[in-house]
């Protein structure tokens, strides 16, 4: 991947390599930047690989390796059973991607972890890489990957920024002001604007031309599914009677070339004010008689997820823009950004801030539904996380239920509408139905993994764990942006097959410390572990937190977990660590 104007990679030939020192001094940079936003065992799993890299024991950096010394694993760790390593490799992984997209664009070396592996390697900005192992491949700059391989091309840029500076900086200052100085006209917001042109032939055969073709209008039919951005086909050209705000400021090329029973599909996207390359990849295939639809599905499913879902390449530049100002005129777009960047870490204190501002977004935009959805959502965390503890929860529901409404009547195929009626329904007692709505939804939109997640969680809560917890997992797996929130799901997962230690490595990665849900897990985790001493902890954080909920104990379980029998088990962990909660 060659990335144009940003911080000056240049291909070119090798330089000598970085010293210890250089390393050493660029690793430290890095994780003391507020951008290399990890937990600290993330820090000491960075640290461990790099030194044993430049210590020359770069081959011996193994799962096993990293997971007892490290995370202080025993003897017995087994990389099979536990995930721990590998999750953290990926978040790392992610982190310094989003650290070099956005405060080391200019840093004379980059540390990166290929994937395949845990050995480092290091880039000086000539664009050569320097592997400190023998048995690292020699092409590790290569993009190139499978199809079915897609999962994890992206990071989330500057979530922590977004949900602070952002939203501090853009509502509620003078844009405060300039949101209640508009009428409610129902004018149209602004909304990130991507033209995909026609696809280039490079073979140039009957075969590679209908390929072609075929490629170029499923990526759009796919992009078109996301309603956070719209999709412009064909090779647009400014309107001189439109405003400027109208013309699409991004352009996604592709080219497409065969070679016997080779397909190789090369993505960019190219920032239209200068031709800058904001983001590249290429995609290998075999083609396979019969399967040419197929794979032009795969191909366009996995190009338009990383590109337009939340948390997607789209998704990292306007959340970059945005944090130097936001235009007045962008201002709501800029609120869906902020609730993307809050569910980052589900703060209650994030969570108001991002309400109000949806809240003006709908007030200065009434026919905008996905502002309309996320407001209904943050209606439902109220009821479901337990946030503003003085509102009535029959309050928050009728005003998520009535968002929800507004956003499906105003766009009946637009999935995130989709997500808060069902999340409404399922609140409500109403779980058939919702999951009816989850059908429909991931019908429209597979790729969309926000909403796959969730629906796979509804699917769990109402008894269907197995399929619903195989989605979870795939979201975990797949989406670019934080994860925690899945994380816990995953952790509510295995404690219902009574796998309490997985349980509680889930539930400590997803790090949502902010959380009063994720202390409820935790601390019924602890207790069928038999830890009392964290699991008093955890009480007195729940106490002190939120308090009255565990004496309200047993409904609130059963306003989540659907059958008796399941919510007998989440309780009966509750009991063991300590939370006398009576029976029916």
């Amino acid at each position: 991947m060659t990335v144009a104007d940003r911080g000056g990679v240049r291909a070119g030939s090798p330089t000598a390599l970085p010293t210890n020192t250089e390393i050493l001094v660029q690793l430290d940079r890095i994780r003391s930047s507020a951008e290399f936003d990890v937990p600290d065992r993330a820090r000491k799993f960075l640290g461990y690989i790099v030194g044993e890299a430049i210590a020359g024991r770069a081959d011996r950096i193994k799962a096993y390796s990293i997971a007892t010394e490290v995370f202080g694993r025993d003897s017995s760790f087994d990389a099979q059973t536990d995930p721990v390593v590998r999750i953290e490799a990926g978040r790392i992984r992610r982190a310094l991607e989003r650290y070099y997209f956005v405060a080391g664009s200019n840093d004379p070396i980059v540390i990166k972890m290929p994937k395949g592996g845990y050995a480092p390697v290091f880039e000086k900005r000539d664009g050569a890489l320097y592997p400190l192992t023998s048995g690292q491949p020699a092409d590790v700059q290569s993009r190139s990957m499978s199809l079915e391989q897609t999962a994890l091309w992206v990071s989330v840029v500057t979530v922590g920024l977004l949900t602070c500076g952002l939203i501090a900086n853009a509502f509620f200052g003078s844009a405060a002001t300039t949101f209640e100085s508009v009428s409610t006209s129902g004018g149209t917001p602004n909304i990130p604007k991507l033209v995909v042109m026609p696809f280039e032939d490079l073979s140039q055969t009957p075969q590679s031309a209908m390929i072609t073709r075929g490629l170029t209008d499923e990526v759009i039919n796919n992009i078109a599914k996301f309603k956070e951005i719209v999709v412009v086909a064909g090779r647009a050209a400014p309107n001189p009677h439109s405003a400027k705000r109208e013309y699409p400021a991004l352009a996604l090329e592709g080219r497409v070339r065969l070679d016997g029973d080779k397909l190789r599909l090369g993505i960019r996207l190219v920032q239209h004010s200068d031709g800058s390359v904001v983001w590249a990849n290429t995609y290998d295939e075999v083609l396979q008689p019969r399967k040419i639809i197929e794979l032009q599905q795969n191909a366009a499913a996995a190009v338009a997820s990383a590109i337009a879902q939340p948390y997607g390449i789209v998704f990292q530049a306007n959340a970059t823009h945005f944090m130097r100002s936001v235009p007045d005129d962008w201002q709501a777009y800029a609120c869906t950004l902020a609730y993307y960047g809050y569910r980052g870490d589900l703060n209650p204190q994030t969570h108001a801030s991002v309400q109000e501002c949806l809240q003006h977004a709908t007030t200065q935009f009434p026919d905008y539904a996905t502002a309309w959805a996320l407001l209904s959502l943050t209606y439902v965390d109220e009821l479901r996380f337990r946030y503003r503890l003085n509102r009535s929860t029959s309050v928050s529901l009728t005003h998520a239920i009535e968002a929800a409404a507004r956003a499906v009547e105003l766009d009946p195929q637009n999935v995130r509408a989709l997500q808060a009626e069902m999340l409404t329904l399922f609140f409500r007692g109403e779980v058939s139905a919702a999951l009816t709505v989850g059908a429909r939804a991931y019908a429209i939109n597979p790729n969309d993994t926000e909403f796959s997640g969730e629906y796979g969680f509804r699917l769990a809560l109402s008894g269907q764990w197995r399929s619903g917890c195989d989605l979870v997992s795939k979201t975990v797996a797949s989406n670019p942006g934080p994860v925690g929130y899945f994380e816990a799901a995953l952790a509510v997962c295995f404690y219902i097959e009574h796998d309490y230690v997985a349980a509680e490595r889930w539930a400590r990665l997803a790090d949502l410390d902010a959380n009063p849900i994720y202390h409820v897990i935790l601390l019924a985790i602890l207790g069928k572990l038999g830890r009392m001493d964290l699991a008093r902890t955890e009480r007195e954080w729940l106490e002190t937190n939120v308090p009255g909920f565990l004496e309200n104990a047993r409904n609130e379980v059963a306003l989540r977990i659907h059958r008796p029998e399941d919510q007998e088990h989440f309780i009966d962990g509750l009991r063991q660590a300590g939370v006398p909660v009576p029976g029916k």
